[in-house]
């Protein structure tokens, strides 16, 4: 090869090379371009109401003493400290002041989390991943840091180990990888594709993904590696364990007493999510096999705060000389958050309901207003929104356009006053003599195919009368289904109640072995997933899920995709409202009733800040001043 011939080829490689460098260069200066930025929080929807570099939340009292111990009553047992395992009955507090997540949850927003254990993180727009990258002050109470290693040890573990939740929504992830000490990166698999809206969708063809699953990666419990063997994880023990919260354990008496004792050494105390929390140096729960014998304890001051949910109880309970001296003080705080559906639910698997006629002629025969007045003075309120008492219900709302649009391609799924926003329940007089609702129940029940005879209502064709049962456990309200049964015999119908115990029930349940129960759907205002498992045609086909009302609607299942999908704020509440108009107007459920505030009693020295979140009480935000 001659010199010449060398020297070309020579410069020609090193031409190559260079332009293989620059291109790589290029591509890497794209790729960094393209990278997530870090973020200090994130919204479900929006964006998060607190800046980074916020110092405190708006609920709390930043210059909140510490000190004192608090002590509360919880009615029945407890048989073990792990509350991530579906074994045994775990012991109150433990996931609320010992184990930490990731990011923690700002009480004053629907779903936004903050900075915790991960000082920050990295989500991009789709949503297909979240990186977490930890706090390096970030340390369990034995001093050792929490690393990436007890982060992906604990994703592991309660993917195989935990609680059925954390098993289903931890199998949507993909891939989990560590990236560096203190730094780690899950990513997740795209959805089953959504079925069509009838509307253009300009992310047609685009792999989706659940976009609540960064949200529920950040609230993933965090336990150190060097504590917990993955093949005893699943057994329920008393052990107390290492754990990175702003307590650890105190005295643990079995089944009877747990107390935590606050960390002075705690890594997170300067933190803008925990400052003017977690200000109780003892936090104690007693626990009362008798609900009498604890509102006694309260009165005694054995106890410091206790809600109440019984109105009977907040009525008449407290009428102590320690109310009328203002050493007890009976506080109604006001709440956003939804609260959910209480009712009697029909199992339209039976034949019985699957007659809608039928479903809406009980829900006339319920009266509510002599209920409410002759068994609970007067103090609950109807429900009649499956996210009664917030921004969600569609009660009192006429639908939106983007509403309308997603409802477009089921004109029969929603009634005319719920579509207009002036739906209500059946109402009454009061005076126990329904004779107009009556009426209406009558005429329904009719054209349904029933007719009296001989006293009862039977089915004109098949001879059979209108009789089912209302299965019940130790939660029902035995006087509200009595008055209700008692309604329904007027008419000739035959309805009896039958109470169970908890094993009994429960089994009952998972096969939908029942006519009718008595259940609460809770909600936020986040709804998400957990809303197939209630009202999709997948869980009605599926045993063991909560759509006990047996709802198979391709209105409601799309509804809930829109919602699932939802990008912006807006788009979110117009498709759970129009989600709340397909539930309502289906009559799957007699709507029962709930409480308008949350009922706090509590002693005098207990104090909580002038601010309450919207998401009502929450212990940790109190604190002591004055003597006991």
């Amino acid at each position: 090869m001659s010199i010449d011939t060398w020297l070309r080829r020579t410069a020609h490689a090193t031409l190559l090379l260079t332009c293989g460098v620059l291109t790589a260069a290029v591509d890497n200066a794209r790729a960094a371009s393209d990278a997530p930025a870090r973020q200090h929080a994130i919204a479900m929807h929006g964006t998060p109401a607190e800046p980074a570099g916020f110092t405190h939340f708006r609920f709390v009292n930043p210059e909140a003493p510490k000190g004192g111990r608090v002590t509360l009553g919880v009615s029945g047992s407890y048989d073990s400290l792990n509350p991530l395992i579906v074994r045994g009955q775990a012991a109150a507090g433990v996931r609320e002041f010992v184990v930490e997540s990731l990011l923690a949850r700002g009480y004053d927003e629907p779903f936004s989390l903050y900075g915790l254990l991960a000082e920050s993180i990295e989500v991009p727009d789709d949503r297909s991943a979240i990186t977490f990258h930890l706090n390096p002050k970030a340390a369990f109470s034995d001093g050792k840091p929490v690393t990436a290693e007890d982060v992906l040890f604990s994703y592991e573990l309660l993917r195989e180990r935990g609680r059925p939740n954390y098993r289903t929504y931890y199998k949507k992830v993909a891939k989990a990888e560590q990236l560096g000490e203190r730094s780690v990166r899950f990513a997740f698999s795209p959805e089953d594709p959504a079925p069509a809206t009838g509307a253009a969708d300009a992310s047609a063809g685009a792999a989706k993904f659940d976009r609540e699953m960064p949200l529920i990666m950040g609230l993933m419990p965090v336990l150190a590696k060097h504590q917990f063997d993955a093949e005893s994880f699943e057994r329920t023990s008393l052990e107390p364990f290492i754990s990175s919260g702003p307590y650890t354990f105190g005295r643990i008496d079995r089944g009877r007493s747990i107390s935590y004792s606050r960390n002075p050494n705690y890594w997170g105390k300067d933190l803008p999510v925990n400052r003017g929390r977690f200000n109780f140096d003892e936090v104690r729960y007693d626990y009362y096999r008798d609900a009498s014998v604890m509102i006694e304890e309260f009165k005694t001051g054995q106890i410091d705060i206790r809600p109440e949910e019984d109105p009977a109880r907040w009525a008449e309970g407290y009428k102590v000389p320690a109310l009328g001296e203002g050493r007890i003080v009976k506080r109604e705080m006001d709440v956003a958050v939804p609260a959910g559906m209480t009712g009697l639910a029909f199992n339209t698997r039976r034949e019985i309901f699957k007659d809608q006629r039928v479903r809406r002629a009980l829900n006339l025969l319920f009266d509510f207003e002599f209920i409410n007045r002759s068994l609970y003075f007067g103090l609950f309120k109807r429900t009649a929104s499956y996210f009664e008492r917030s921004m969600l219900s569609a009660i009192g709302r006429p639908a939106d356009a983007r509403e309308t649009a997603l409802l477009a391609a089921f004109p029969d799924a929603v009634a005319p006053a719920v579509m207009a926003g002036t739906h209500k329940p059946p109402q009454s007089d009061g005076s126990g003599q329904n004779r107009d609702n009556w009426r209406l129940a009558f005429a329904l029940l009719k054209e349904a195919g029933y007719e009296q005879r001989a006293g009862k209502l039977v089915n004109a064709a098949t001879g059979k009368p209108l009789t089912f049962e209302i299965l019940a456990n130790s939660t029902a309200h035995p006087r509200l289904l009595a008055s209700f049964t008692g309604d329904l015999a007027r008419l000739g119908i035959t309805a009896s109640v039958r109470v169970v115990d908890s094993a009994q029930y429960q089994a009952r349940l998972t096969g939908y072995d029942y006519d009718m129960i008595q259940t609460t759907w809770p909600s936020s205002l986040s709804p998400g997933n957990e809303q197939l498992f209630r009202w999709s045609r997948r869980a009605a086909a599926t045993e063991g899920t909560y759509n006990f009302a047996g709802v198979e609607s391709e209105a409601a299942d799309r509804m809930i995709a829109a919602m699932l999908s939802a990008k912006t704020a807006e788009a979110f509440v117009s498709a759970v409202r129009a989600l709340d108009r397909v539930l309502i107007s289906g009559d799957y459920v007699i709507p029962l009733f709930h409480v308008p505030k949350q009922w706090i009693a509590h002693w005098r020295h207990m104090r909580v800040p002038a601010v309450t979140p919207i998401s009502g009480y929450n212990l940790d935000i109190w604190w002591i001043e004055g003597e006991k």
